[in-house]
C-alpha cells in the first residue's frame, strides 16, 4: 500500500466494518482519521483514504466503499475490501472466525445474519459486548482522531494485533507442516492417529499455537485421537486428547516416572521425557476402550 497522508470515514453512526478497517489501516499507517462526508477531491487524492463511504471502490486510490455494489452481491464490507487490498482476506477468512459474521450483519441486518447463523434473532443481543459499545460509540462521537489520543492508540493496537496475528499463524502453519508428523499407534479399542510436533532449536514461544488449525485444514480432525507437542516449562512434552476424545485418559500415566503431571480429568498430561519410543509408550497406556 502506497502511503497516504489521512484516513477518512463517514460521520454519524458507526459500525465494525469501518471501525475494523481503520485500525488495521492505522497501523500501517498512524495518521489522522477523519469523520465526514469526503469530497471529490478526497475520492481522487490518492494519499487520501476513504472508508466505508463514497460509493467507490478504487483501491488505487485508496477508496474502499461497498454500498454501490448490488444487493445480491455476497456479503462485502469495508473490511473486506481493505483486507482484498493487503492480500490477507484469504487467511483472515479462514483464521477469524468473525469475519463473515461480521460482513453478513454490516451488509444484510441482524434477522438476516441470525437466520443465516441458524439462531434467533435475540441471541446476536446476548453476544454484543461492553466493549464493542463504548469503542463504536466513542468513534461515532468523534470528527476526528489525532495520533496520542487514547481511542486512537486503542485502534492502532487493534490494528497491530490483528495483523501480527495473520501473520503469525500463517508462519506457524508454514513451521507446522515442515516438522510435524503423524503416528498411528495401537490403543484399546483399536488403531489411532496422533500429531507429533517434535521440539526445535529455537522453540516458538507458543509451542502449541496453530495446531488445531493446521488439523483442519489437512482434513484430520475427525479421526485424529491427540497431539504431542514440546512443553516450555520441562523441556519434555505436553499430551493431548483433541478435541476431548475420550479414548485417552492421561490419569492412567500419573504415576509413571517420567510424568510429572496429569489433569484429574484426564486430557492433558506432561512429561520430561524427550523419547519417542517412550512417548509413545505413554499414549498407548493412557488408551482407554470405548462402546
Amino acid at each position: 500500500m502506497r502511503s497516504i497522508a489521512s484516513i477518512l470515514t463517514h460521520p454519524g453512526s458507526s459500525h465494525k466494518d469501518e471501525f475494523l478497517a481503520c485500525c488495521i489501516l492505522l497501523a500501517l499507517h498512524p495518521v489522522p482519521i477523519f469523520r465526514r462526508e469526503p469530497s471529490p477531491e478526497d475520492l481522487s487524492a490518492a494519499d487520501c483514504c476513504v472508508v466505508d463511504v463514497g460509493h467507490q471502490h478504487d483501491p488505487e486510490r485508496h477508496n474502499f466503499d461497498h454500498h454501490q455494489l448490488p444487493k445480491d452481491h455476497p456479503p462485502t464490507c469495508s473490511l473486506s475490501l481493505v483486507l482484498q487490498h493487503l492480500g490477507l482476506y484469504e487467511d483472515a477468512l479462514q483464521f477469524c472466525e468473525w469475519l463473515k459474521p461480521a460482513e453478513w450483519f454490516d451488509c444484510r441486518g441482524p434477522l438476516s445474519t441470525a437466520k443465516w447463523l441458524d439462531v434467533s434473532p435475540g441471541v446476536l443481543n446476548k453476544l454484543m459486548s461492553p466493549v464493542d459499545i463504548t469503542l463504536l460509540k466513542r468513534f461515532a462521537s468523534a470528527s476526528r482522531l489525532d495520533p496520542g489520543q487514547p481511542l486512537w492508540e486503542v485502534m492502532k493496537m487493534v490494528g497491530e494485533d490483528l495483523l501480527e496475528y495473520l501473520k503469525e499463524l500463517r508462519n506457524r502453519l508454514t513451521f507446522i507442516g515442515e516438522h510435524a508428523s503423524i503416528w498411528t499407534l495401537n490403543l484399546a479399542s483399536g488403531p489411532a492417529k496422533f500429531l507429533f510436533l517434535p521440539r526445535t532449536d529455537p522453540l516458538p514461544e507458543d509451542s502449541s499455537m496453530g495446531v488445531d488449525r493446521y488439523v483442519e485444514m489437512k482434513g484430520w480432525s475427525q479421526e485424529l485421537v491427540g497431539t504431542v507437542t514440546p512443553d516450555r516449562r520441562s523441556g519434555g512434552y505436553g499430551l493431548s486428547r483433541y478435541r476431548d476424545n475420550n479414548r485417552l485418559d492421561f490419569t492412567q500415566i500419573a504415576e509413571h516416572p517420567v510424568v510429572h503431571f496429569a489433569h484429574a480429568r484426564g486430557f492433558v498430561a506432561k512429561t520430561s521425557s524427550t523419547d519417542i519410543g517412550q512417548l509413545k509408550e505413554l499414549l498407548v497406556l493412557s488408551g482407554v476402550k470405548v462402546d
